[in-house]
């Protein structure tokens, strides 16, 4: 409305002055100059009001968007005059300048809505930007450092020189772990770096959570797993034993005493023997059992150097070649980009990939449909990433948390340390081993370097 009345009064202004112009003109030519003349100042006058009047809008307009830019929610322009096409650019303005106070007012209370979360949050958050300033810092953050005021990067040298190393090295999707000595004991952080752009600035979010307790948790968690299946085995391999000794004891033992030698008959002896054979077999499984362990502990500290990956499944095929039920089998090798490489220690990296793919032989059982696929690929995070994959009866979900532990089998004549041995060099080598399995259909091993 305010717009139609302005412009329908400059279209009037500017009608009046293309006619006073045009008599102007008209009376110069016919040599009547004191007409002429009058119009000319009329002319003059009516230029000057045009100039005025676009001006005071002008001035109003810049004037709100001054208010606006300062941040000034007291502008208010009178709605109050007789001039029809001020006093709707005025109601205009003024409610423009009410929706841009009230999104403020949104967007203030959702800003403190979200500081508020930050600052409860239960995880540790700072922003630092390409400089090493920290833009933010929320209250976990400092309690976890133990800095109450945190706005640089260099500060951190005063908690820790090795959090200082960490944190101003971090690049893009980073994920670190530390250990952080407080006034009161050793906790475990996690560090994880998320990019972030704001108002063409780059950012990065860092996110620091404190793990001690889930570790202590799971630790135990995984020492009780660990307790139940060395007892069970244990178990197993002494009970015949103490058994057998009983059984054997009571040959020469009466209720008074010893028996003599001339009591002792041909049978006896031949039961004595052969229970002596079977303790010598329980105490050389349970020494084997032991010696399983030690393995298991006595890992070496992988040599690592560049393997292409191609050639690496290639040296699995060969191996696994002579394995049952390998003949039967359809063995497929993909690895994208074909020149694919990963940092690790070939021989241990052989041993857990052998391991894993007599595994799928076994679970296949010599289906004739049976197959097994290498998997070599990069994420876009440009971590590595090793897989196997057969189409066999899968890993029930009830055992895919147990799978991992050592000793824990479901074969008869497995020992279990071969799924928790390949745990154990992964995290060696900085990397780590999951499972996916549905039922009949495919079970996936992946290696994550």
């Amino acid at each position: 409305m305010a717009s139609k009345n302005m412009y329908f009064k400059i279209i009037v202004r500017v009608l009046l002055l293309v006619i006073a112009i045009f008599c102007f003109s008209y009376f110069l030519l016919e040599k009547q100059y004191d007409f002429s003349t009058y119009l000319g100042i009329v002319i003059l006058f009516q230029v000057m009001g045009l100039i005025k009047f676009l001006n005071t809008t002008n001035r109003k307009i810049a004037f709100f968007f001054d208010a606006v830019e300062n941040d000034d929610s007291s502008i208010h322009f009178p709605v109050h005059t007789k001039d029809k096409s001020l006093k709707e650019l005025h109601k205009s303005l003024n409610r423009v300048n009410h929706l841009i106070q009230k999104v403020k007012i949104e967007n203030k209370t959702q800003e403190k809505y979200y500081h508020t979360i930050l600052e409860h949050a239960t995880i540790g958050i700072l922003t630092l930007n390409e400089k090493g300033h920290i833009i933010l810092a929320n209250k976990t953050a400092k309690k976890l450092l133990n800095y109450e005021s945190l706005t640089h990067i260099q500060q951190l040298k005063r908690i820790d020189e090795k959090l200082f190393t960490l944190i101003s090295q971090l690049k893009p999707f980073d994920q670190k772990l530390i250990e952080l000595l407080n006034e009161r004991e050793i906790i475990k952080l996690t560090i994880k770096a998320t990019p972030i752009k704001i108002d063409n600035d780059n950012l990065l979010l860092v996110i620091i959570q404190n793990i001690s307790n889930e570790l202590n948790d799971n630790e135990v968690d995984s020492w009780v797993k660990l307790f139940r299946v060395l007892t069970h085995e244990i178990m197993n391999a002494i009970a015949p034993i103490t058994s057998i000794s009983e059984t054997l004891s009571g040959f020469y033992k009466t209720e008074k005493g010893l028996i003599s030698p001339s009591e002792i008959n041909e049978n006896d002896i031949v039961d004595v023997v052969k229970g002596l054979d079977i303790i010598q077999t329980q105490g050389k499984d349970l020494t084997n059992f032991v010696e399983s362990y030690r393995t298991l502990t006595k890992i070496p500290s992988p040599k690592k150097d560049i393997v292409k990956v191609t050639l690496l499944f290639e040296k699995i095929r060969i191996l696994v070649s002579q394995e049952t039920g390998f003949n039967q089998t359809k063995f497929l090798i993909h690895v994208e980009p074909e020149n694919l490489e990963v940092f690790a220690d070939e021989k241990q990296i052989i041993q857990v990939l052998v391991n894993l793919v007599k595994n799928s032989l076994e679970s296949l059982n010599q289906n004739p449909s049976g197959t097994i696929k290498l998997s070599g690929v990069k994420n876009n995070l440009g971590k590595t990433s090793l897989q196997v994959t057969d189409n066999g009866g899968g890993i029930p979900p009830n055992l895919l948390d147990q799978i991992f532990i050592p000793f824990f089998t479901t074969k008869e004549k497995g020992t279990g340390i071969g799924l928790s041995l390949s745990k154990h060099i992964m995290r060696l080598h900085g990397g780590a081993i999951h499972v996916k399995s549905l039922a009949n259909k495919t079970t996936t091993f992946t290696l994550e370097f």
